[in-house]
């Protein structure tokens, strides 16, 4: 195995206050610096199942826990990692220990103290065991030593260049060892009444409509957050959600808040603002997965057929109106130093898709049709949906009939990632900075039977892809891991058992004076500690 240099190891890893939904109490001067006071009312969208982010990595649940849950480091525009609970890290030659040194006086909102206990035993019961994006990076740890109650060394039998990437609030929760030891971690209660150690404590959540985060007080950045109160709302109805935020109702809507037709206007009002900064980190990628167990889906031409059949220039054009540019490989173009352009690709062509499904025995009957499918799309807005609709005529202009199926959230979990009882699923995930985070876990059958969701929704099984995955896992040289990556992606194009459709652009829509609400590149699964009103909200209600 070729070794490496720190230089390269660090290169690569490189509410019923709903109502006060106004600006700060204290009106000093924006020239005097940030101002202190006021709630935050902000669209969540959909609920969450759960505010841990342990199992359960979906969207609703991360941008709750990123302002609960303090990671080890945060992550600026760059991408590189910047200090949080670890004050400073050092990194051994060989890359094989990895040394944190971490800050001092930092308590958990119930008043405990936060150790280096509560580091080694995260990483041995979480994220080594049951979180879907790290049990691949973190097998490799052979020893978590804690010499003190302040330093946490990491040692590796092997390396695990991804690391640096995942080790923020969210990407590598560190939960309070004295509330989750020796309990069912899955079960455990405070999984829905987080425990952290950011700067929002949970107050209140009454579900289907909202939920309290307040500012925590012993916070270790003294003076943050400036904020009072995060409000959480649950506004199901996409053009009440625009009515919201248009009448300074809701101040902060990440994720794609209201209908693509309504930024446009909503970009141009005074009192709002349109950002698509805060995602860097994610890199996103909407796909199919195509269920191969399935009778039809089981052949590879039956795949490829659906591939050609879907114009993903118009999908983007109609469906997302630009924000995304057709896929090419499930390695978004943004992961450069991995992404291969020169991958099996399906140019949209009915005429070929037709020819395939008619090599592959399934001819149009009488009625014209050749067989039926159900499409299950992501339960996220209505651009998921649409997108479902877009496939069920894209399908059946060669001859294969969809059925849209809708659910909520956690329904579309259990079928697709549990009972594995659909036959297309859209959903999207995001790549982050490294393939082994966000990309492998859709394709290594190692997931599968684990019903962990957003992991090898498509049941795909291939040796050979296994073995580049598990190699990149524990490559110490660069050039050989993208290698690695790049042999991985030709084969799992030429199989399609996911079909990448857009690299995704989200935007968030915030009030024109709260400032310090986008600050680094993953923003949205980060906090709002450094966010404050600039002046009074006058658009919004004003209450308590």
């Amino acid at each position: 195995m070729a070794s490496f240099s720190r230089r390269q190891f660090l290169a690569a890893a490189s509410a019923l206050a709903l109502a006060a939904a106004v600006g700060p109490t204290n009106l000093q001067a924006a020239a005097d610096g940030p101002v202190r006071g006021g709630t935050l009312s902000i669209i969540l969208q959909p609920e969450p199942v759960t505010l841990t982010p342990v199992a359960n990595v979906a969207q609703p649940t991360q941008v709750v826990a990123g302002n609960v849950f303090d990671g080890l480091v945060t992550y600026g525009f760059d991408l590189k990692p910047a200090p949080q609970l670890a004050e400073s890290w050092e990194v051994a030659p060989d890359g094989l220990t990895i040394t944190f040194h971490l800050r001092k006086g930092v308590t958990w909102h119930d008043g405990k103290p936060f150790t280096a206990n509560d580091v080694k035993w995260s990483l041995e019961n979480v994220w080594k065991t049951i979180h879907p994006r790290n049990k691949a990076l973190f097998e490799n740890v052979s020893a978590v030593e804690i010499p003190d109650d302040h330093t946490v060394v990491l040692k590796f039998s092997k390396p695990s260049l991804p690391i640096f990437s995942v080790l923020n609030g969210v990407g590598a929760p560190i939960l309070p060892k004295h509330l989750y030891d020796g309990t069912d971690i899955l079960n455990n209660p405070y999984n829905n009444k987080p425990v952290g150690t950011g700067p929002f404590v949970f107050k209140e959540w009454r579900k289907g409509e909202y939920l309290v985060l307040e500012r925590n007080p012993a916070y270790w950045d003294a003076g943050k957050p400036y904020l009072d109160k995060l409000v959480f709302r649950v506004i199901p109805d996409a053009a009440a959600r625009a009515a919201a935020i248009e009448k300074g109702e809701v101040q902060y809507a990440p994720f794609n808040p209201v209908p693509f037709r309504d930024v446009e206007r909503l970009a141009a009002l005074p009192n709002l603002k349109v950002e698509t900064r805060g995602y860097e980190w994610l890199s996103p990628v909407l796909y199919f997965d195509l269920n191969v167990e399935n009778p039809y889906l089981k052949d590879v031409r039956v795949r490829q057929a659906i591939a050609h059949a879907v114009d993903k220039a118009a999908l983007s054009k109609v469906v997302w109106f630009g924000y995304g540019k057709p896929a090419v490989s499930p390695i978004p173009s943004t992961l450069t130093a991995f992404h291969d352009p020169s991958v099996p690709t399906y140019p949209f062509d009915p005429k070929k898709a037709e020819a395939l499904l008619d090599e592959a025995g399934f001819r149009r009957g009488p009625d014209g049709v050749r067989f039926a499918l159900t499409h299950d799309f992501l339960p996220y807005g209505d651009d998921y949906r649409r997108t479902g609709e877009f496939l069920k005529q894209a399908l059946k202009r060669v001859g294969i009939e969809v059925a849209i199926r809708a659910q909520d959230s956690g329904a579309f979990i259990k079928r697709v990632y549990a009972d594995r009882d659909f036959d297309i699923s859209s959903s999207y995930n995001a790549a982050f900075p490294d393939p082994q985070i966000g990309v492998v876990r859709e394709y290594w059958s190692g997931w599968l039977g684990t019903k962990t969701p957003w992991t090898n929704g498509s049941g795909y099984r291939n040796a050979q892809v296994d073995a580049l995955i598990e190699k990149a896992a524990v490559e110490g040289d660069p050039q050989a891991r993208a290698a690695a990556f790049r042999a991985f992606q030709q084969i799992v194009q030429r199989d399609v058992p996911t079909l990448p459709l857009l690299e995704l652009k989200f935007f968030t829509v915030h009030a024109a004076n709260l400032k310090g609400a986008v600050e680094q590149g993953d923003q949205v699964y980060s906090s709002l500690r450094n966010a404050w009103f600039d002046g009074p909200n006058a658009d919004a209600p004003k209450g308590n």
